[in-house]
């Protein structure tokens, strides 16, 4: 028993030790440029989670990210070009000081501010409505710590984002639309580390920490006989910290992530919405498997989640995805369900082409306390796809097979 003892602490101090290593590989070859992303990058994404169980909204996203750092030496390009939204920033490096750059956003087009009601686990099309518009951003990003492997990012940033609601098909008769208006914004974050814009990177990792202040210019009340209300100010914190990290013999693949926000004078459009599996529907995607897409409205939460993956067959291009997500909710006024605890699992099938040149992953999920016309319990089917148009020399997979190289790895 002593030997095996011994056996086990040398088996996980190696994996730690690998797994420290990768981290710092990663950090150093893809994340030193900080928020400006300094691989030119090509990429199609495609991704939907529909309900199999009782009708809820789709979450669903077709863009092409276009990211050029190198348009001169000191500006670059990133494009977000969907079907009928474009989002786009034009950056200059270290035009405030060697270590800050600056970035003027532009976007807007269709549905991009649409707003799908869902309480109790039911998809009210009564109470939903297409939001249309646009805007424009300004965003200083600096290096705190240029000379350090890990990379430390601060982040200020305003944006103006003008919404023009209108009526669905299935929108009520007499459901009274909030007022069209400018949302404006204010962010201030720190991020550590960070990772590669790809499904499934084969390495990152990312503390982050954020507050936002958001300003509508026409509050006031909307809905049935101005039963709910959009807020004048409204503020939220948010933290994350997220590992992805492939191991090095078997080719595992592991993402560990804890997320935590609270929001402050919140209403519908401001508070949080959680559920899904889909990586690029927000930002910082709030994932739960076997719910609807944003089915959850929360005004406080903690989210846990992880996705262990098993790669198989003989250039292991195929993989088993297994999957699991927790959240405890302090829900959105007028948006609660019973109970504060929500919790899903999945599991699907993955494949990656050897080249690296496209991916698909789909996910069969179960949300164990989603509410449902029979009770509990949701079924959903999630499917993510990725094509790679430009170069498939990823920072982070080089990253890795230098790790491997370093721990006297062979294929």
């Amino acid at each position: 028993m002593k030997a095996l003892n011994t056996s086990l602490k040398m088996f996980w101090s190696r994996q730690i030790t690998r797994l420290l290593s990768g981290l710092v590989w990663l950090t150093l070859t893809a994340t030193a440029q900080a928020q400006i992303d300094p691989a030119p990058r090509q990429i199609l994404q495609v991704g939907a989670n529909a309900s199999l169980h009782d009708q809820g909204p789709l979450g669903a996203y077709l863009f092409y990210y276009w990211n050029m750092p190198n348009i001169t030496t000191n500006v670059f390009l990133r494009l977000a070009i969907a079907p009928v939204y474009v989002d786009s920033e034009t950056g200059f490096k270290s035009l405030i000081a060697k270590n800050t750059d600056l970035a003027v956003g532009a976007f807007g087009g269709l549905y991009g501010n649409s707003y799908q009601e869902v309480r109790g686990g039911h998809y009210y099309k009564g109470q939903s409505f297409d939001g249309n518009g646009g805007g424009g951003s300004l965003s200083i990003y600096h290096l705190f710590n240029p000379n350090d492997r890990i990379p430390l990012s601060g982040i200020l940033r305003g944006s103006v984002n003008y919404h023009s609601f209108d009526t669905t098909d299935n929108t009520a008769k007499n459901f009274i639309l909030p007022d069209d208006q400018p949302f404006i914004t204010y962010r201030a974050g720190l991020r550590w580390g960070g990772k590669e814009p790809y499904l499934a990177p084969t390495l990152g990792m990312e503390i982050s920490a954020w507050y936002e202040l958001e300003q509508r210019t026409q509050s006031g009340s909307y809905g049935f006989s101005n039963d709910r209300r959009l807020e004048a100010v409204s503020q939220r914190l948010f933290a994350r910290a997220q590992i992805n990290y492939t191991t090095l013999e078997s080719q595992h693949y592991i993402v560990l992530g804890l997320q935590g926000g609270a929001a402050f004078n919140s209403d519908r459009f401001s508070c949080y919405r959680i559920g899904g599996v889909l990586p690029y529907t927000k930002e910082f995607p709030l994932t739960i498997p076997g719910y609807f897409d944003g089915e959850l409205s929360a005004q406080d939460f903690g989210l846990l989640y992880g996705t262990y993956t098993i790669p198989f067959g003989s250039q292991k291009a195929w993989s088993l995805i297994e999957s699991a997500a927790a959240a405890v909710v302090q829900y959105q006024d007028g948006m609660g369900q019973a109970g504060a605890f929500n919790s899903g699992v999945g599991t699907g099938i993955g494949y990656t082409r050897p080249s690296r040149r496209w991916k698909v992953m789909s996910l069969l999920g179960y949300g164990i306390q989603a509410e449902r016309s029979n009770g509990r319990g949701g079924w959903t089917l999630g499917m993510a796809f990725q094509y790679n148009f430009g170069s498939t020399d990823y920072a982070g997979h080089k990253a890795w097979e230098e790790l491997e190289e370093s721990h006297s790895i062979t294929r």
